[in-house]
């Protein structure tokens, strides 16, 4: 469950993209890929028992995918955890009998803000004085033409102070920089004895969350109003349903939500046992993170729900999309709760938690990876000296996103650092293991792993349906293509283009290292070398000794005509060994005119 921080963030992409039309997209993407692909992802990871890089000795010439991966891995993990920070600092701000964000008198505030509270600090003298303040400043609120709500301008003007380009950086928040500190410090500590520590924590980190939104849950639901924004959660939009960019982000936030194509998915597969049953592990995982998904939307709709009758305005108008919800609208809806700080401790810690699950598993996927392709004892035996390096380069690399710009660069990240390269990773990973290195293989592979092969549906996913609506998706996504904006802000071209080039640095890897190791195979001609590149390594397979059985059995008895018996007839003991070697899926195929082997005979 470790890719369950992501689930916040679907929850929060329901409300930007009209929940109504959402919804199903989101459902028909999540049983044609997003459940086939994490059977896919899981099933590869624990039958190699390798990370994202080392799993490519299925086809050497596609580990450019694995670079991809991480590539995709680096981006989330630097810009997420300054997510992750800002949640830290809204909980360390929520100690307090008063919540910072409840009124407009505050140094930071302009003439245009006005709460829904009063602007008042009594709030405790007596139900009647409540009540009256709220209605005057609702009241207020409607008599406005524009209204900036105080958690507003206490986000805006306080926590980012915001400026007002993506390229005026300013001075670094210090607060959030502590914060990002203590975030990167918390994960560390968490994953200093690898996953023997992680796993611990995220039994806490990945179920305590169901209690909080629980807590939340009968709290909305039970609120003036909360029937109303669960109306607009559910009621359906066709209208909607025909924009293809709905389609690409039901299958983004699938991607998201799932944690498909980062390279967690198969890191974490990595560490089961190689019997485990990866398959019945999919489907639980799956619909269980998603609905949680479904879950966090009733609990952020009944309060919007609410927070829209206090106001007298539409759903829709309550919010801006994007983190505002989170730090925002939910913020101040919390004020309109009786003890306030109480529930903004208890939402945040929840997102806090959420965050970290992900979080963990981001550096695990970066951490397992160095090691495994650098391999040398070195590294295997100071394994925590890597994740205490990468958590540095982690926090160098977030420090940017703590300026007065850093709202900027951050949904730049979110938008175009890990959006379309995912479905990218995930379409050439489903080319390369279907066939390039052949569906009939790795279903028998599956097969061997968890004695029983995958079900038809899953092998026509993995072969055809996956891939067709992941192309056509892309293909439409980039037709459509529409400029991010930021509220009012309109992000330059030179922004745009630095955006581009972070989506691309994760694809450009596959086609370099492909050219890179067809140049390295051997061969006559490009053809040779280009089969070559693409034949399964001969370290391909099961990692541990005990379950290469079978075409994978190791190559141990070594036959030598010296210690025949005197009666023994060769060439019956020759053709046996002869024929398992050449029907091996690694055997190098020889050339016209080569002898396959000489020497030594090794029985597989």
């Amino acid at each position: 469950m470790t890719c369950q921080g992501f689930v916040f963030k679907c929850a929060l992409c329901l409300f930007a993209l009209v929940p109504g039309a959402f919804m199903l997209p989101y459902f028909i993407m999540l049983v044609f890929c997003g459940i086939p692909l994490f059977f896919l992802e899981l099933s590869f990871g624990q039958f190699a028992s390798q990370g994202c890089l080392g799993v490519w000795k299925i086809s050497p010439m596609f580990k450019g995918v694995g670079y991809g991966m991480m590539v995709v891995s680096t981006y989330i993990g630097i810009y997420y955890n300054v997510v992750i920070c800002i949640a830290f600092y809204y909980f360390f701000m929520s100690m307090t009998n008063l919540l910072p964000w409840t009124y407009c008198n505050n140094p930071w505030n302009t003439p245009d803000c006005s709460g829904v509270v009063g602007s008042g600090y009594q709030i405790n003298s007596s139900l009647a004085n409540a009540t009256t303040s709220l209605v005057a400043g609702v009241s207020e609120v409607v008599n406005r033409t524009k209204r900036t709500s105080p958690s507003e301008e206490y986000w805006k003007h306080y926590v980012l102070n915001i400026s007002d380009d993506i390229g005026n950086f300013g001075e670094v928040r210090l607060p959030i920089l502590g914060c990002l500190a203590v975030s990167w410090c918390v994960v560390f500590l968490c994953l200093i004895r690898g996953v023997k520590s992680s796993g611990k924590v995220v039994y806490f980190t990945a179920t305590f969350p169901y209690v909080v939104l629980t807590i939340l849950f009968i709290r909305g639901i039970t609120l003036d109003g909360a029937i109303n924004g669960i109306k607009y959660y559910l009621t359906p939009q066709w209208q909607k349903v025909l924009d293809a960019k709905v389609w690409g982000d039901a299958a983004s936030q699938i991607f998201y939500s799932l944690g498909c194509a980062w390279g967690g998915l198969i890191t974490m597969a990595s560490y089961n046992k190689f019997h485990n049953n990866c398959f019945r592990d999919s489907i639980i995982i799956s619909i269980t993170n998603c609905a949680t998904s479904v879950y966090a939307g009733f609990v952020i709709f009944s309060i919007l729900g609410f927070m829209a009758h206090n106001l007298n305005v539409p759903v829709s108008e309550v919010a801006d999309h994007g983190p505002g919800l989170a730090f925002v609208a939910y913020p101040e809806a919390l004020t309109l709760l009786p003890i306030s700080p109480l529930w903004s401790l208890l939402f945040f810690f929840m997102l806090i938690l959420l965050g970290l699950g992900t979080q963990f598993c981001l550096l695990e996927t970066l951490v397992t990876a160095i090691v495994d392709e650098i391999g040398t004892d070195w590294i295997i035996r100071n394994k925590t000296v890597v994740t205490l390096s990468v958590a540095v380069v982690g926090f160098l690399l977030g420090v940017p996103l703590t300026t007065q710009a850093g709202i900027y660069w951050l949904l730049l990240m979110d938008n175009y650092a890990a959006s379309f390269s995912l479905v990218v990773i995930s379409c050439i990973m489903c080319i390369c293991i279907m066939y390039i290195y052949g569906h009939r293989n790795y279903f028998r592979d599956v097969e061997m792993m968890l004695g029983f092969p995958p079900p038809l549906f899953f092998k026509v996913c993995w072969r055809f349906i996956s891939p067709l609506i992941i192309s056509f998706i892309l293909i439409f996504t980039v037709i459509q293509y529409k400029r991010i904006t930021y509220n009012d802000y309109v992000y330059p071209g030179w922004s745009l283009a630095i955006g581009f080039a972070m989506a691309l640095s994760s694809v450009v890897c596959i086609p370099v290292y492909a050219l890179y190791k067809i140049s390295r195979s051997p061969g006559a001609t490009f053809r040779e070398r280009l089969k070559a590149a693409c034949r399964a390594h001969p370290k391909w397979g099961p990692a541990l000794l005990e379950h290469r059985t079978g075409h994978y059995a190791p190559m141990t008895h070594r036959v030598s005509v010296s210690t025949l018996p005197a009666t023994a007839h060769l060439p019956d003991l020759l053709f046996p060994a002869v024929s398992a070697l050449l029907l091996h899926p690694a055997f190098p195929q020889p050339a016209v005119g080569e002898i396959p082997f000489a020497g030594d005979l090794y029985i597989l």
